[in-house]
């Protein structure tokens, strides 16, 4: 099954129950009527706009009330670092909200993408929020790379990518990057490979923009010692370079 055919009116009925059972003013019948049967002809992120459209339309225009609701739908977090979008996935249209909007509130959308990401991954949502709050948010962001939770320590890394798949560049790796470097050193050892994955992406993308930037962190990292972890992240991270 292709992402995009999760997302059907079977889908769309369902979704309309968990929203209403965390916000009762919840408008269930525009919504069902604004998406179902007009969904197939539409590709992934188109269909997540049009669910966001009409979840917009459909709810209290209060952001930050609709955000405080959501937490409750969450349901439970993911025990092991893979199964995201195995289980997760039906809360996507939910961090696209959040990606849309979650610049009316930052700081409750930084706490909610917290948690939203140890269920389904807030990667594509916080970058608008570092767009806008770059020194903020990577503050926070250098906060999660010492999380016991696997997930939130990931997307510390994975939101912080300059060439993150399926979404625009982002600079603030480049604009912030003591801030960012912080992020990438706290991580070096990380004992997830879920987690070295994504440092190592990092270092790869950022290679492409900046070079010298990418050789200084290593520099740095060397001076300090090394580790299985470290080692796997900077061969993954030059794995492009000649």
């Amino acid at each position: 099954m292709k992402h995009k055919d999760h997302y059907d009116d079977d889908y769309i009925f369902r979704f309309s129950q968990k929203i209403l059972s965390v916000m009762p003013d919840f408008d269930r019948d525009h919504f069902c009527h604004a998406l179902i049967g007009r969904l197939d002809d539409k590709e992934l992120f188109a269909r997540f706009d049009c669910i966001v459209d009409a979840m917009q339309e459909s709810m209290t225009g209060d952001y930050s009330r609709n955000i405080r609701a959501f937490f409750h739908m969450l349901g439970p977090e993911l025990a092991r670092p893979e199964g995201m979008f195995q289980f997760g996935w039906w809360l996507w249209p939910v961090g696209r909200y959040v990606e849309r909007y979650g610049n009316e509130d930052w700081s409750l959308s930084l706490s909610f993408l917290k948690e939203l990401t140890k269920r389904f991954t807030g990667e594509f949502a916080v970058r608008p929020l570092l767009q806008e709050h770059p020194k903020e948010v990577m503050d926070e962001l250098i906060e999660w790379t010492f999380d016991e939770n696997v997930h939130v320590r990931r997307l510390a890394s994975e939101g912080v990518r300059i060439r993150l798949p399926w979404s625009p560049k982002l600079f603030a790796a480049l604009n912030e990057f003591e801030r960012y470097m912080n992020i990438l050193t706290n991580l070096k050892d990380d004992p997830e490979k879920f987690v070295q994955k994504s440092v190592g992406n990092n270092l790869n993308d950022l290679y492409k923009e900046a070079p010298e930037k990418a050789d200084f962190i290593i520099a740095q990292w060397e001076k300090t010692g090394q580790s299985k972890a470290q080692d796997w992240i900077i061969k993954h991270g030059r794995r492009n370079q000649k």
